[in-house]
């Protein structure tokens, strides 16, 4: 099992990694958000261990992100944040369980053995909407059967969508999943790759599945 700890407090971090790795766990250590969400995305860790007070990037915005875009991997918030709102306000943005500091090991250890038991949460290797399909796996885009050859960021952007089918994705929202917030949110990007997109799936077919929702964002549905 490997576990991803993300501690800015590099003693606390460096105790928490031998203590799991002593556990036979394979456990990597980063301080910072933005490079915690780049590896949570990568879907390398079976389980974060998560600080909520964390340069570049908190704790509370990482679950609320990797919520948003489908990523079901079990976080633990191990964080000094006792009071009874920070807790309830992390379980409702994804946490999976909650521990305060001061802490001992001995916790934290069984509290990971708990979530590791869970059994996973069966995933659909395809999404799909109507005839159109996303094959996760091989990343392979199909509409009435004919493949649908997409860059990178276009794929990024369906998949986003067809992972919400029928609800309306801010502008904001999908350049966060897709660009990993180095986007200027002013830029118009969103907005050229959708219409590269309609061009690609919709362009000639009866039933447009693309839509534009004025002053929101976009959507996806039959």
């Amino acid at each position: 099992m490997k576990i991803l700890i993300v501690e800015d407090d590099r003693v606390v971090g460096q105790y928490i990694k031998r203590g799991l790795e002593e556990a036979q766990y394979h456990a990597d250590l980063v301080d910072d958000g933005m490079e915690a969400l780049r590896l949570i995305s990568g879907g390398q860790h079976d389980l974060v261990v998560l600080d909520l007070r964390l340069p570049g990037m908190t704790g509370l915005e990482i679950l609320r992100t990797i919520r948003d875009r489908g990523i079901t991997t079990p976080v633990l918030v191990l964080t000094a944040q006792n009071a009874l709102d920070n807790k309830v306000e992390a379980l409702r943005a994804g946490a999976d369980d909650y521990v305060t500091k001061p802490f001992a090991f001995e916790e934290v250890l069984a509290r990971v053995e708990a979530l590791a038991r869970r059994p996973k949460q069966l995933t659909s290797a395809k999404l799909a909407v109507a005839d159109l399909e996303l094959d996760v796996g091989s990343r392979e885009v199909r509409r009435a059967g004919r493949v649908v050859e997409l860059t990178p960021k276009e794929y990024a952007v369906l998949e986003y969508l067809l992972r919400h089918p029928g609800r309306v994705m801010s502008r904001t929202l999908i350049t966060e999943y897709a660009w990993d917030y180095h986007f200027d949110p002013g830029t118009n990007i969103v907005d050229v790759v959708i219409n590269r997109l309609r061009k690609k799936i919709d362009l000639g077919q009866e039933k447009k599945l693309l839509h534009t929702v004025r002053g929101i964002g976009y959507v996806i549905r039959a």
